[in-house]
């Protein structure tokens, strides 16, 4: 029986039981959902990272899009409110569409 352990998407155990098997889960606790969505994060940014054509680095942006979705209801937040936080970070800091890479800068 292969083991887990991690966070799935809500409709997982549906799929499975769809199959005719069973499984264990459980719902986790608000802090553990939190702790479960960052390291999914992971996983995911890493998937990203490994892809090699746009449409399977799509999937794995609307993954790492969707964990956001969850981590902001964990927080009581909506997605309104972290866009209007980009938006001025970006006003503030700029954003990453010039590509630019810093490589060293001088000491004073």
């Amino acid at each position: 029986m292969p083991v887990y352990n991690k966070l799935i998407r809500d409709r997982i155990l549906e799929i499975i039981e769809a199959d005719g098997l069973s499984y264990n889960a459980r719902t986790l606790a608000p802090e553990e959902h939190l702790t479960e969505i960052k390291k999914k994060l992971y996983e995911e940014a890493k998937e990203f990272d490994e892809t090699t054509n746009e449409q399977d680095a799509i999937e794995e942006m609307a993954d790492v899009l969707e964990l956001l979705h969850a981590a902001l209801k964990v927080y009581g937040k909506s997605f309104d409110e972290l866009e209007a936080v980009r938006v001025k970070k970006k006003e503030n800091r700029g954003g990453f569409d010039k590509g630019l890479y810093l490589m060293d800068v001088e000491d004073k």
